[in-house]
């Protein structure tokens, strides 16, 4: 393969990526660019400045004042406030004025909100002259974020008509308002600080190297790390690069995660995949890079930083490239510690919000990094020989089996007949490389070879998203819909909302461990637990809206809601089958023994 072509050939695969990228944005705004003349648009406020609250004292008059910001409102039925005494409280009666109705698709039904300013009156009447006062309230965003509930606390002396705010929390105490809506620290984007976002986001980003799929890049990396291992600054060069690329692709997936959620879209973390271009693309260059490894094309080694393109700038683009691949096939997993930190981002500032996302990729990258800073590490690796050639083909094959994970998840977006036309493609690609004519140009393979590269790349805009019925991992799962969580809580029936995807890794892990077992499945029958399944595999606006109420940007979401009424408990995003167990019997209000668990 000469020099030209190769370079050629990856402008062209770029080119690809982008088209698929555009063709996901396309599917979800016809004008993503529509916000670059509304700065104030391009990030949700925080909660405290979208509801500024306080409270007046005239004379004996005590009343609540909120400054709601344009574009924002808030729910009549969510106000409540209640007088503390001795450690318990008491709701107090409110006379509020009417609001506008419009229909809520976070809570699927007609409801009453407030805009602009909202001031009513709190009855104090026969209560001592200090008081202690809880408010509650709730709000949502017209651009589609719904804020978790806040509470605020009071110390009102009527004496001396004096107000001071004090510090307090939501309490598992809290009374139910009479809708469900997250109470918990996990839901509340906004309960967590900056350097703790900061801090959550790095040891996702750790754990995110744990993903099965990114285990072929970095073997790849080490490989590259081994050969470079008498140069301490080719390693350290190569090691930037590798970062680099990782955090520039989380900050710009984020960027434009953002960007589309500021106009209005209801989209989250891991939207690239639900791309059928975009996933094809990711398959066929796995595939390459397994032919490479597999010594039918030198294409992968550039790519990859393999061989003695390490010691140039070829090395780095390769590097950069890798780093940037690893974040795409890794972002949609989110690590357990990466929901609230997530969910903190999207509310914030798009400064603040790029800063955890790029705290997220410096996570994933800070091992390989780190192992280019210690020499005693490096001295280890074997020093390169005839073993390297044996090694790079036996990575072939973890790069075949990515290629097959991702023809999975194209298989249930696009069908059967998606799948039929990228493994056309991905035939058509081996026998192009296989025919290309190598050293020396010729013109007949050549355009044989063209031509078949060409019939691949042609074949991606044929690929169309189906709408199928979810595959369920046991016969106890429902698709999950607003109404069937509605008619279930209605009956008093416990629910478990399980909001999964194919290429979410932790989610099929649970599934396959704890949710399909049959622990669970015996305790969900026996429980009368409703157990509903929402796929976010392909966009659902139902499904993204649901994780942007609980504070979330992404799958797993785990919902437990309790018999006869209350909040929903979010689990943790990766499962124990006794923990879960014990979450469904006391949802169900049961005495069901986890004892006899196998």
């Amino acid at each position: 393969m000469t020099k030209s072509f190769r370079n050629n050939f990856l402008a062209l695969l770029a080119i690809l990526l982008c088209l698929s990228g555009i063709n996901a944005f396309a599917q979800v705004n016809s004008n993503p660019f529509t916000t670059l003349d509304a700065p104030q648009e391009n990030s949700f406020l925080p909660v405290e400045e979208a509801y500024r609250q306080d409270l007046l004292l005239s004379g004996k008059q005590l009343s609540a004042l909120f400054e709601i910001a344009p574009k924002y409102y808030l729910y009549r039925d969510k106000l409540a406030l209640y007088r503390i005494e001795n450690g318990q409280k008491t709701a107090v009666p409110l006379s509020l004025p009417s609001g506008e109705v419009i229909w809520d698709d976070y809570f699927e039904k007609e409801t009453e909100v407030y805009r602009g300013q909202l001031e009513f009156t709190i009855p104090v009447a026969g209560s001592p002259s200090n008081l202690q006062l809880e408010l509650h309230y709730q709000g949502c965003a017209d651009a589609g974020l719904c804020y978790p509930p806040e509470v605020r606390h009071y110390r009102v002396n009527m004496n001396s008509s004096s107000i001071e705010a004090i510090a307090g929390g939501l309490s598992s105490s809290t009374p139910d308002t009479g809708n469900t809506s997250p109470n918990t620290p996990q839901a509340n984007g906004s309960s967590i600080s900056l350097p703790f976002a900061l801090l959550f986001a790095f040891v996702g980003g750790l754990l995110l190297n744990l993903m099965p799929c990114v285990f072929p890049v970095l073997s790849i990396k080490l490989l590259a790390v081994s050969q470079s291992a008498h140069s301490a600054s080719q390693r350290h060069h190569h090691g930037w690069a590798y970062t680099a690329g990782v955090v520039l692709s989380f900050v710009t997936i984020a960027a434009v995660m953002l960007a589309l959620r500021a106009g209005g879209e209801a989209i989250g973390w891991g939207f690239q995949l639900q791309s059928p271009w975009l996933v094809a693309a990711l398959a066929y260059l796995f595939f390459i890079m397994g032919l490479s490894l597999s010594g039918v094309t030198e294409f992968g080694s550039s790519l990859m930083g393999i061989g003695g393109n390490l010691s140039n700038s070829r090395g780095l683009r390769g590097s950069l490239t890798s780093g940037a691949l690893a974040t795409l096939v890794a972002s949609p997993c989110t690590a357990p510690l990466m929901g609230s930190a997530l969910g903190f981002a999207v509310t914030q500032s798009a400064p603040v919000a790029l800063s955890v996302f790029a705290a997220l990729g410096a996570g994933m990258a800070a091992p390989f990094l780190l192992l280019t800073y210690i020499p005693a590490l490096v001295d280890k690796l074997p020093r390169p020989g005839p073993w390297m050639d044996r090694l790079k083909q036996l990575l072939a094959f973890p790069m075949y089996l990515t290629a097959v994970w991702l023809l999975w998840v194209l298989g249930r977006q696009a069908g059967g007949d998606g799948v039929t036309l990228v493994l056309s493609g991905a035939v058509a690609i081996a026998f192009a490389l296989w025919l290309w004519p190598s050293p020396q140009w010729q013109w007949l393979r050549g355009s044989v070879a063209v031509a078949a590269l060409a019939f691949a790349v042609m074949l991606l805009p044929r690929l169309d998203t189906i709408h199928q019925a979810p595959q369920q991992a046991s016969d106890y799962w429902q698709p999950y819909s607003a109404e069937r969580l509605e008619t279930a809580r209605s009956e008093g029936r416990p629910v478990l909302a399980n909001m999964t995807a194919a290429w979410c890794i932790t989610c099929l892990a649970n599934e396959k461990v704890v949710l399909s077992s049959d622990a669970v499945s015996d305790a969900i029958e026996q429980l009368g637990v409703v157990a509903l399944k929402g796929d976010w595999t392909n966009q659902d606006p139902h499904i993204s809206k649901l994780l942007a109420k609980y504070g979330r940007t992404s799958v797993p979401l785990y919902l437990l809601y309790p018999a006869n009424g209350g909040e929903a408990k979010i689990l943790p995003q990766i499962l124990s089958r006794e923990a879960l167990l014990m979450e469904l019997e006391s949802a169900a209000g049961s005495g069901l023994s986890t004892s006899s668990v196998p």
